[in-house]
C-alpha cells in the first residue's frame, strides 16, 4: 500500500532551475522498517535523514515530503530532528487483512533538487485478535455402525491474525468415544477432524455434547470455543461421495448477482432417505463469502458484488449430506479475474505557478499515477496534447515530470492550458484526465519599436513657443515594467545644430514641442533622432528619425534690388525721343525672402507724371512705352511702381523711377531754358553721374561693335558661348556677384548680356541659392533663378 503525506498544510510555489533525475544507485533497494502494529501514534520510527545520509537542515531547504498513496496519513516527518513518527495507532488487520507480510510502501521526494528515495515499513503482527468460531453449536449426525478411525470433518475457528498468532491447534473436552486431531490446510491454514475412538451404541448413548476450544500460538495464547452436539442415528453405510474433491473456477469481477458459479455433484449409494443428498456451505459465512447454494442442485450462485482489488481468491468448502446424517466434502476455488473496472489516479505533487520565458529545459510539475488493477489493466501510459512545447519523462517508478521542450516565447504564447491523460492498457481502455494551467513570466527581450522608422512633422514659422508639433509612438510586446516605454531626444548628427533650444519631448506618451518660434529663412529644415527605452533590466531601446519641416510664412515683404532706394542721388533713365511704342525703358528688380507663392511677385504702375505714356508688366517689372513719344511730352518724368507678393495678406514695396527724354546719344544733352534753374539747383553728383552713364554707356557700345566685326571676319556665323543668344551676332556673357551687404541678406548673381542689333543691354538677376529641403527630406539643395532684363537706351 502506497500512501502520500505532506508535512505542512501550506501552498509552495516551486519553479524548478533543473531537474535531476539521478537515482541514489548506492541505495537503491528499499529501506525497510519493521514496527509492531497497535504502536501508539507519535512513536519513533527511525531517523530517515540518518539513515538516508542526509543532513537535518537539508531536509527542510530540499522541500522533503512524504508521498504515498491514498488520503490517509499514516505517517509525519519531523523537519528538524529528520525522524519518522507515526501519526496514528495502525492496525494490521484493517490496512493488510490476511496479506503476509503487512508492507506499507513510501517514498521521500527532494523537491530542489528533485530526488526520490523508497522506503517501507512492515507491521508485524501481535497477537490482538482471539479465535472465533462462527457457529455456536456444530450438529454431527453419526449412525451406530459407523467404524472407530472414522474422520468427521469440523467447521474452523477464524482468526484475524497471521503467522504464529492465528489457530495453531484445536482440542475438545474429554470423552471417551472420541479425539480431535489438528490438520494442516493447503493455503496453511489448520482444520480440525472429529476421529471416533470406540464404537457407539445408540442405545447405550444417544447423544454427546462436547467442547470445541481452538488455540492460538500467541503470548499468552487466545482460545475459542464452540458447541459440538453428536446424534447417533441408525445404520446408514454409505456416505455421499462428490465427483470432485477440488473445484477450480474462474469468476470475473463484474459478474451480476444471481450468477453461476458452479454447479457440485455428490452421488450417494443407499436408497430412500438415505441416498438423498442436501448440499449446504461447510463453512457458511454469508458475512464474508459472497456465495449460496442450492442444497437441492448444488449451483453455487453469486450473491454480493465482486472486487478483484479486495479479495482474488475464495475457497469454499461444501458438505453433501445424506438423510441418514452421512456427509461427504469437496472444495471449491473460486478465483475473481479481474476486469478493467479503475481508471488510473493521478496525484499532483508539484506544480510551478509560472514558467519564465527564454529558459532552458524546466520542471513545470511532479505527479506520480497508480492503477489497482492488474496486469494490462493496471499498466497505464502518460501522454499531453502533441502541439505544445512540454514534454513527459518518467522518473521514479509511477513517477513523471512535465518539463518544457525548448524555451517558451511569452510574446507568442502567455498561457497554456495542459490537459495530461493517463490511460490504461485494458479493454475497454480506461483514463484520467487532469487539466493545469502553465503561465509564462515575461523576461525583458523585446525592444520597443517605433510605428514608423521615419517621421516628417511639419510646422509654420513664426510659431508660438512650446507648440505641440506632432508625436512619435513606440509599442513594446512584453509586459509589465518591461512594456513600459520612456522616450527621450539623442544627440544630433549634426553639432552645431542647436537642438535643446529647438525642441523637447515628453518622456511618457512621445510628445514633440517646439521650443521657440522657428524662422523659415534662418532654418527650414532639421533632423531629431528619438530614442524610446523600456523600464526591464537591462533596458532595451531602439531609435527613430524625426524630420521637421519648416513651412514657409509670408513675413517679409518685396526688397527692391534695381533702382537703388538707398537715398543716394536717383538714377535717372534715359529715353530718346525717337522709341517706338514697346520700347523697354528699364527692369524693375525686386526679391522675396519668402518662398512658393509668398515669393510670386507682381508689378503695378501706381502713379506717372503723364498717365498713360508708360506701362510696367505685371509679371516681370518691365518699364515700357505705351505709345509714340512727340514734342509735346515732358523730358522729365516721374514713375511710382508697386511691387506686391503673393502671400496671404499680401506684403508690398514701392520704387521711384526717374525717367528722361532724349533726342538721341550721339547729341549732346542741352538741359531746356526752363529746367535750367532747376538743373542748377539740382544736386550736382546727379549730373555727373548721368553724364558719366551715357559717356560710359557710348564707349560700351562701340568697344561691342568693334568686337562682333572682328569676330565675324575670324568665324563667320559662329555662335560665341555668351549666355544670351541674338539673332545678328554674339557677345560674351559678363556674370557680375553682388555679395549680401547693406540691407540685402544674401548673395546674388546678375549676368548682363550685350546684343549688337537690338541696341539694348540686358540684364539678368538671379536669386540667391538657397538651401532647400525636398519633401521627402533629402536635403537637395535646390537653386530658383529669376532672369530680368534691363534695357539701357543706345542709339
Amino acid at each position: 500500500m502506497e500512501t502520500a503525506l505532506t508535512k505542512t498544510p501550506q501552498k509552495r510555489q516551486v519553479i524548478f532551475l533543473a531537474i535531476l533525475l539521478l537515482l541514489w544507485e548506492a541505495g537503491s533497494d528499499a529501506i525497510r522498517y519493521s514496527m509492531p502494529e497497535e504502536t501508539e501514534s507519535g512513536s519513533f520510527v527511525a531517523n530517515l535523514a540518518k539513515d538516508l545520509g542526509l543532513r537535518v537542515g537539508e531536509l527542510t531547504t530540499r522541500g522533503a515530503r512524504i508521498h504515498y498513496k491514498g488520503n490517509r496519513q499514516l505517517l509525519q516527518l519531523d523537519m528538524e530532528t529528520g525522524n519518522l513518527l507515526l501519526y496514528e495507532k495502525l492496525d494490521r488487520e484493517v490496512l493488510c487483512a490476511a496479506t503476509d507480510p503487512c508492507i506499507l510502501y513510501f517514498q521521500l521526494l527532494l523537491e530542489n533538487p528533485v530526488q526520490f528515495f523508497q522506503a517501507d515499513l512492515q507491521l508485524t503482527d501481535i497477537n490482538d485478535h482471539s479465535p472465533e468460531f462462527l457457529d455456536k453449536e456444530m450438529l454431527l449426525k453419526i449412525p451406530e455402525i459407523v467404524q472407530p478411525g472414522t474422520i468427521f470433518p469440523l467447521k474452523i475457528a477464524q482468526d484475524l491474525d497471521i503467522g504464529i498468532n492465528t489457530v495453531q491447534n484445536y482440542t475438545i473436552s474429554s470423552n471417551s468415544h472420541f479425539h480431535v486431531v489438528t490438520r494442516n490446510r493447503g493455503d496453511g491454514r489448520k482444520y480440525p477432524e472429529l476421529l471416533l475412538d470406540k464404537a457407539l451404541d445408540r442405545e447405550e448413548q444417544s447423544e454427546f455434547r462436547l467442547t470445541l476450544t481452538a488455540l492460538d500460538g500467541g503470548t499468552p495464547p487466545r482460545s475459542g470455543t464452540t458447541a459440538v452436539r453428536i446424534e447417533v442415528v441408525d445404520i446408514n453405510d454409505n456416505a455421499p461421495e462428490f465427483l470432485q474433491s477440488l473445484y477450480e473456477v474462474q469468476i470475473p469481477e463484474n459478474s451480476p448477482l444471481n450468477s453461476l458459479v458452479v454447479a457440485v455433484s455428490a452421488q450417494d449409494l443407499d436408497e430412500g432417505a438415505y441416498g438423498n443428498v442436501v448440499y449446504t456451505l461447510f463453512q457458511g459465512d454469508e458475512v464474508t463469502q459472497p456465495f449460496v447454494i442450492d442444497e437441492i442442485t448444488g449451483e453455487i450462485r453469486l450473491t454480493k458484488a465482486l472486487d478483484f482489488e479486495a479479495t482474488r481468491h475464495y475457497n469454499v468448502e461444501i458438505a453433501g449430506t445424506d438423510g441418514g446424517g452421512l456427509s461427504g466434502k469437496c472444495t471449491v476455488a473460486i478465483e475473481v479475474v479481474d476486469v478493467n473496472d479503475n481508471a488510473p489516479e493521478l496525484t499532483m505533487s508539484t506544480l510551478a505557478s509560472s514558467t519564465p520565458e527564454n529558459s532552458p529545459e524546466t520542471v513545470v510539475a511532479v505527479f506520480s499515477v497508480s492503477d489497482p488493477d492488474s496486469g494490462d489493466n493496471g499498466r497505464m501510459v502518460c501522454s499531453i496534447q502533441n502541439d505544445l512545447p512540454f514534454l513527459l519523462k518518467p522518473t521514479f517508478k509511477n513517477f513523471y515530470t512535465l518539463v518544457t521542450e525548448r524555451p517558451l516565447d511569452r510574446e507568442s504564447q502567455a498561457e497554456y492550458n495542459i490537459t495530461i491523460t493517463v490511460s490504461d492498457l485494458g479493454t475497454p481502455r480506461l483514463k484520467t484526465q487532469h487539466n493545469i494551467t502553465v503561465t509564462v513570466s515575461d523576461v525583458n527581450d523585446n525592444a520597443p519599436a517605433f510605428s514608423q522608422t521615419t517621421y516628417t512633422l511639419r510646422v509654420r514659422e513664426n510659431n508660438s513657443p512650446a507648440l505641440h508639433i506632432g508625436t512619435v509612438s513606440a509599442t513594446d510586446r512584453d509586459a509589465g515594467a518591461n512594456a513600459q516605454v520612456t522616450y527621450s531626444l539623442l544627440p544630433p548628427r549634426d553639432p552645431h545644430l542647436p537642438l535643446a533650444s529647438l525642441v523637447s519631448i515628453n518622456a511618457d506618451n512621445g510628445q514633440l514641442f517646439a521650443l521657440r518660434s522657428l524662422d523659415y529663412e534662418a532654418l527650414q529644415a532639421f533632423e531629431v533622432r528619438v530614442g524610446a527605452a523600456d523600464r526591464g533590466s537591462p533596458a532595451l531601446s531602439s531609435q527613430a528619425l524625426v524630420r521637421v519641416l519648416v513651412l514657409d510664412d509670408n513675413d517679409n515683404a518685396p526688397f527692391v534690388l534695381y533702382p537703388l532706394q538707398n537715398g543716394s542721388a536717383p538714377c535717372t533713365e534715359l529715353v530718346p525721343r525717337a522709341a517706338e511704342a514697346g520700347y523697354l525703358v528699364t527692369k524693375v528688380v525686386a526679391v522675396d525672402g519668402d518662398s512658393g507663392q509668398n515669393a510670386w511677385l507682381s508689378f503695378q504702375l501706381l502713379k506717372a507724371t503723364e498717365p498713360g505714356l508708360f506701362g510696367v508688366w505685371a509679371h516681370n517689372g518691365e518699364v515700357r512705352t505705351a505709345r509714340l513719344l512727340s514734342e509735346r511730352d515732358a523730358v522729365r518724368h516721374r514713375l511710382l511702381v508697386l511691387v506686391k507678393d503673393n502671400g496671404e495678406p499680401p506684403l508690398s514695396a514701392s520704387v521711384t523711377l526717374h525717367v528722361l527724354l532724349v533726342d538721341g546719344f550721339s547729341q549732346p544733352y542741352l538741359p531746356l531754358p526752363d529746367v535750367a534753374a532747376a538743373e542748377a539747383r539740382a544736386d550736382p553728383l546727379t549730373v555727373y553721374l548721368v553724364i558719366a552713364l551715357a559717356s560710359v554707356s557710348s564707349l560700351f557700345l562701340c568697344s561691342a561693335l568693334a568686337f562682333v566685326a572682328v569676330r565675324l571676319c575670324r568665324r563667320s556665323g559662329a555662335a560665341s558661348g555668351g549666355g544670351c543668344a541674338v539673332p545678328e551676332g554674339h557677345f560674351p556673357g559678363h556674370l557680375v556677384d553682388v555679395s549680401g551687404a547693406g540691407t540685402l541678406s544674401q548673395s546674388y548673381r546678375y549676368e548682363v548680356c550685350l546684343a549688337g542689333g537690338t541696341g539694348t543691354s540686358e540684364f539678368k538677376f538671379l536669386k540667391p541659392v538657397i538651401p532647400k529641403f525636398s519633401p521627402h527630406g533629402s536635403g537637395e539643395e535646390i537653386e530658383e533663378s529669376t532672369t530680368f532684363r534691363n534695357s539701357f537706351g543706345f542709339n
